[in-house]
Formats: C-alpha cells, sequence, structure tokens
C-alpha cells in the first residue's frame, strides 16, 4: 500500500482565516441584531482527489467542545427486562446521574420510540426538538427502521455510546464535543462541523488541526488524498486555509500510467490464452471425428426393389343414375297409354248399348 503524502496546515494562515470568518459574523449579527443570540455553526469543507470507493463515517474528537451549553441532547436507550417504559426512563435517568452525565436532556426508550412516535408528524417533531441524538450501542441497529430516513438526510444519525462503560460519563462528553465526518460514494466533497461562532480564533485552529490530522489517518484510501480544505459558516463564502501542491498532479498520472500498462497486458495475456484455448479445441475436436469415423463396409443391394403391394380399400357401393332422357320418355309413354285405355273402355261401353 502507498503511504499518504504529508498534508501541513500553515498554522498563520489558518488563524487569520478564522479571524476573517469571525469578524464577517460579528458584522453581521450587529446588523441583524438576533433576538435569541444564537451561536452560528462553523465547518470544514473537504475536497478530495478522487471520489472514494466505499461510504465511511468518521469519529473525529476535538479538543474544545465544539456544542454550546444551550443544545438539547436525546438518548436513546434498551428496554430493561421486567419493566415498563417509564422505569426503564426512571433507571437510566438515575444512571447517568450517578456517573455525573448533565448534557442529556432526553431519555426515550425503544419501547416508547415504537409507540409515541409512530406517525409522521411526530417523528418530525422529535427531529426538530433536538440538536444531537445518541443511541444505546445495543439497540443502534434496530434505530434506522424507527426513526425514518429524515434522522439521516439532516445528518442528526445516532450516535452509539456503551452505557456499561466505567468511564461513562468521559465516553459521553467526548461523543457530544467531538463531531464526525461521512465520506460517501456520490461526491468527493464532505463536511464536518468543528466549532462555533462564540469560541476564540486559537480553539476554533486547534479545533482544525485536530479534525485534519484525524480525516488524514482514518480515511480509507491510496495516495494522495486531500485537494483543498475550506473553512466556511453557513451564510459566509467558503475561505480556503489548504491547498494541494501540484506536485501531486504527477503522482496520479503516473499511478493512471502504471495502470494502464499492466491493463493492456492482462488484456493481451488473456486474449493469447482465449487463443490457445480455441486451437486446443480445434485439435481436439479433430482427433475426436478422425477417431469416431468408421470403416466403409460394401453391402450388395438388389437391382430391383421388390413391389409393394398397397392395401386395397373397399368403395361403397354407389346407385346407378338413371339418365334424364329415358325419365322423359317413359313418362310421355306412360301417359298416352292410359288415354287410350280409357278411350277403349269409353268406345266398347258405348257399342254394347247400340247392339
Amino acid at each position: 500500500m502507498a503511504e499518504k503524502p504529508e498534508t501541513t496546515l500553515d498554522r498563520a494562515q489558518v488563524k487569520k482565516a478564522v479571524q476573517a470568518l469571525q469578524a464577517f459574523l460579528k458584522t453581521k449579527s450587529s446588523g441583524e441584531a438576533l433576538l435569541l443570540d444564537e451561536k452560528e455553526p462553523i465547518s470544514l469543507l473537504f475536497t478530495f482527489w478522487k471520489v472514494p470507493r466505499s461510504t465511511q463515517t468518521i469519529r473525529i474528537p476535538l479538543p474544545h467542545g465544539q456544542r454550546t451549553d444551550t443544545e438539547e441532547v436525546c438518548l436513546f436507550t434498551k428496554d430493561e427486562p421486567k419493566m415498563t417504559p417509564e422505569q426503564s426512563q426512571r433507571f437510566y435517568k438515575k444512571l447517568l446521574e450517578e456517573r455525573g452525565v448533565k448534557n442529556v436532556s432526553e431519555i426515550i426508550p425503544l419501547t416508547t420510540l415504537k409507540k409515541e412516535y409512530k406517525p409522521y408528524e411526530a417523528k418530525r417533531r422529535l427531529l426538530g426538538n433536538f440538536d444531537l441524538f445518541l443511541s444505546d450501542d445495543r439497540i443502534r441497529r434496530l434505530l434506522p427502521s424507527h426513526i425514518g430516513k429524515h434522522f439521516y438526510e439532516r445528518k442528526k444519525t445516532p450516535l452509539s455510546v456503551n452505557l456499561q462503560s466505567k468511564h461513562l460519563a468521559r465516553d459521553i462528553q467526548r461523543v457530544i464535543n467531538g463531531t464526525s465526518l461521512t465520506v460517501t460514494k456520490k461526491g468527493c466533497c464532505c463536511m464536518a462541523r468543528i466549532a462555533h461562532s462564540d469560541m476564540t480564533a486559537d480553539e476554533v485552529t486547534e479545533n482544525i488541526e485536530a479534525a485534519v490530522q484525524t480525516v488524514l489517518a482514518k480515511l480509507k484510501t491510496k495516495g494522495p488524498i486531500m485537494k483543498l480544505i475550506h473553512l466556511k459558516s453557513q451564510t459566509s463564502v467558503a475561505l480556503p486555509i489548504y491547498t494541494s501542491d501540484l506536485s501531486h498532479l504527477g503522482v496520479l498520472e503516473d499511478a493512471k500510467r502504471k495502470k494502464a500498462p499492466i491493463k493492456k497486458e492482462e488484456k493481451k495475456n488473456k486474449a493469447d490464452n482465449k487463443k490457445e484455448k480455441d486451437v486446443t479445441l480445434t485439435t481436439k475436436q479433430q482427433e475426436e471425428e478422425e477417431e469416431e469415423i468408421p470403416q466403409l463396409v460394401p453391402i450388395q443391394t438388389p437391382n430391383k426393389k421388390p413391389k409393394l403391394e398397397k392395401p386395397t380399400r373397399k368403395k361403397p357401393m354407389q346407385k346407378a343414375a338413371k339418365p334424364a332422357a329415358v325419365k322423359k320418355v317413359s313418362k310421355a309413354q306412360s301417359k298416352p297409354t292410359k288415354k287410350a285405355g280409357k278411350m277403349g273402355q269409353r268406345g266398347g261401353r258405348k257399342g254394347l248399348k247400340r247392339k
């Protein structure tokens, strides 16, 4: 595996960018006269040389907490055996108080989440009421089907915590004060929140250095990684604090060139192997055909073939049709004979009477 090139930040340049951003935020807040005195988050925008091949979530511990004391934190817990949801809620509240955890403002057992927050509007209301969500690591895999996709779209994915840890207060404090960076396969840019507008310039600078070092150490990529790093807030422009050297372009081109001949050689080898296989198959087929051809033996056949007698079928007897001319003649002959007989009978009767 190729070693990752070092990404060194110029601390003076970073501090200048932080001071410029803070000055912009102060002028904006004084001009708008914010009634609630809300603190605007400050984020780092990372741009990589190439799109990552796999998704990854990087936990980033920060030396100075990037969340304010007014932010609401919700904790999803497991249902204790032989306890109702209300009893489980009281049990974990007591546990957090005994361990010295004071940042969690609401505890919701899993059964309560299933029943009370099943409707769509209830989930949206829960999402808007809290700034950060924590989850017992024993039920972390069960949450996606109950909280919905909006938690992930708004980047409020519940962060898992080991509630059975001996140093529970320290672990929860690290998760709340720290941040996370989600790297996806959809693009080469990603963003992480690292400070807020009420922090000093030195605190923001230290958080930036810690975040960059953690990302470079935990990112699963080969070769040159970081191309650009910008500092920005929700309403400001992106201020550049790091730009990669152009020497990385040569490294990337060399890597592509090395891969290209290897791929060509692989293709040629595959083609040669296919040709050899085809040649061997054809030779084998020819040998099999030569082996399978039998010797021809002459057979004496008679000159004339005996005629086969066809089976005769008996045709049904048909009545002979009388000619039409004969019928007419016979009718014509029969009519005068009848008349002659009648006339003879009449004449004979008359002759008898005369005598």
